[in-house]
């Protein structure tokens, strides 16, 4: 892989890129900025969100500016708001060492006449929304007719929101020989008409495959009844207690609605829609940036504005009506090189809409189960005991211990650990002690989607030591031998992990983990006591880790001492937004 001083940046913006902590280039960014650098050039370059795209025509176009010139020579058109403003900041950090560089963001909800008294002061690149560029242009407010470089970003999201007649307007008021840069998750037929229609002879560049998905984004789907949609949404949300996402509805009011329901339940939720006012939206996005939201519910014109690198999960909570809409959604995670899970809930009606799917992103779906309430339990107690295990200490405690050891004066050890694991988890056991199996059975699943000669494992290794679901299928493969087909289920968590093999490697993996050591640490793999396959749990020593021991007698005991289904708020622990 080329370094960015290969690829013929200069001085000013290696310094920046260094300063980011940048240190190789991305695909899209290896094969556009060479091109554009040295060919005056149209370019299409298809790569998905997330792929470092902005660097992609950024650098090249930052480094093609003449600065002693204060007329308009780069426009760059962004279907948001949001990503507006997100690519002028990054345009910004780019050249931080370029004096008299000036780059205006020109977007709707913000004051008109401010924005244009930037542009007469001297903006040498403007960054726009399609509807607020066009009125400006009427007004007369800004000259466009000089522009050396276009770039249409997410061309195909602009034109999905209907924007293509304020485009091709826009582009009216340009010069021919400018040279216009298209970039785009997908090349539906609008985007081939304006590539047709305004550029000559383009350079394509594709990363990947064409309209493929992220190969860094595992895709999911989970079969229920329609009115289970929401219990499902919540199952999935529990089972994974770090879960950082974007849930995406179909309609406004869907979305104002389950994430008032997501709330109301004791969820960090927030709602992102197009009927929520500019200062709505900041919060909210704001508070989803600092990770004070998990679960941001959203609409697909909403949410294009959302650039964040540490999505974990995105959640289809209804599929959307375009297919290719559903690669912008797995785009939100699985990017900066990081990987992500993309989650569909659907009905056995939508079935035919996975293979749709799975021929747009050339990915496979896998079919999975909405997990039972003893998963949600496991997952969580394990939770649980990594957080006590991994929470500092604060001098402030030490004056109030000789009050609590009097307190707890006489409990042992594990009857210790058993009552205060109790006080936090009981809430999950109370709440799905009669909660129903809300998986509906598919016409066609795969050999090892029935847990019959499946065999589901727990391993205390999870996201803190560096792994996803990539890495520790690979890590397991590497150790076991086995086939990438005889693992599968694999479920990362903060500090832990699930697998399942089938019965058949049951002996075989529980031996060769029995004093497996890597630098210095027991890795630890024993049978999980939820049903994720048949095969008993043995006794294992326990190697420091809490995980050491089983815990099938407390969860029976848990079982039979709740009395009655809590409603209403169950996760007093998490924050309400």
């Amino acid at each position: 892989m080329n370094t960015f001083e290969q690829l013929g940046l200069n001085e000013a913006l290696l310094n920046a890129i260094g300063d980011m902590g940048f240190e190789t280039p991305s695909e899209v960014q290896e094969k556009a900025i060479p091109v554009l650098l040295d060919q005056d050039t149209d370019m299409v370059a298809l790569a998905q969100t997330g792929t470092g795209k902005t660097a992609a025509f950024g650098f090249p176009m930052i480094q093609k500016i003449n600065v002693q010139s204060k007329t308009t020579q780069g426009l760059i058109l962004s279907p948001t708001r949001e990503l507006c403003l997100q690519i002028t900041q990054e345009l910004k950090l780019y050249s931080k060492y370029i004096k008299k560089l000036n780059v205006a963001a020109i977007y709707g909800g913000a004051s008109i006449t401010g924005q244009a008294s930037e542009i007469k002061r001297g903006a040498q690149i403007i960054v726009a929304t399609p509807g607020r560029m066009k009125d400006m242009i009427s007004r007369g407010m800004v000259d466009i007719t000089n522009i050396e470089y276009c770039v249409l970003d997410e061309a195909d999201e602009m034109l999905n929101m209907g924007f293509y007649e304020d485009i091709t307007d826009i582009l009216s008021h340009t010069p021919k020989e400018k040279a216009t840069w298209l970039f785009s998750a997908t090349m539906p037929k609008e985007v081939s008409r304006i590539a047709k229609k305004f550029m000559t002879s383009p350079v394509e560049i594709t990363v990947g495959t064409k309209n493929s998905g992220s190969t860094n984004v595992q895709h999911e789907y989970y079969l229920v009844s329609a009115r289970d949609r929401y219990p499902a949404l919540k199952r999935l949300a529990d089972a994974n207690p770090d879960i950082f996402s974007v849930v995406f509805c179909r309609t406004k009011r869907d979305t104002q609605k389950i994430a008032e329901k997501l709330i109301e339940d004791g969820y960090n939720a927030g709602a992102l829609h197009g009927d929520l006012s500019q200062n709505q939206r900041d919060m909210v996005m704001k508070a989803f940036r600092t990770n004070q939201i998990q679960m941001l519910v959203a609409t697909d014109v909403a949410a294009r504005g959302i650039d964040v690198d540490d999505v974990t999960h995105v959640i289809n909570y209804q599929l959307p009506d375009e297919t290719e809409t559903y690669t912008h959604r797995s785009g939100r995670t699985g990017r900066a090189g990081k990987s992500g899970i993309s989650m569909v809930i659907i009905t056995k009606s939508e079935l035919k809409k996975i293979k749709a799917l799975e021929r747009i992103i050339k990915q496979e779906f896998d079919e999975k189960k909405i997990p039972n309430a003893e998963e949600i339990c496991e997952i969580q107690l394990y939770h649980l005991a990594s957080k006590i295990k991994n929470t500092d200490v604060h001098d402030e405690v030490e004056g109030y211990l000789p009050a609590v050891m009097d307190v707890l004066e006489g409990l042992d050890r594990e009857e210790l650990i058993k009552k205060m694991v109790s006080v936090e988890f009981s809430r999950f056991a109370n709440y799905y002690q009669k909660s129903q199996d809300l998986n509906q059975p598919a016409a066609h699943q795969r050999a090892y989607s029935d847990d019959t000669g499946s065999t589901r494992y727990f391993i205390n290794v999870g996201a803190k030591d560096g792994y996803d679901w990539k890495t520790l299928k690979d890590f397991l493969r590497a150790q076991t031998g086995l086939d990438r087909d005889d693992l599968y289920k694999v479920d990362v968590k903060d500090s832990f992990s699930f697998f399942n093999t089938d019965t058949t490697h049951t002996e075989e993996i529980l031996q060769l983990f029995s004093e497996f050591k890597m630098d210095g640490r027991f890795i630890n793999v024993e049978v999980s006591s939820s049903p994720g396959g048949s095969g008993s749990s043995r006794d294992r020593k326990n190697k420091g880790n809490f995980s050491g021991k089983r815990r099938s007698q407390e969860n029976k005991k848990w079982d039979k001492s709740k009395n009655g289904k809590k409603k209403g708020k169950k996760h007093s622990q998490k924050k309400h937004w």
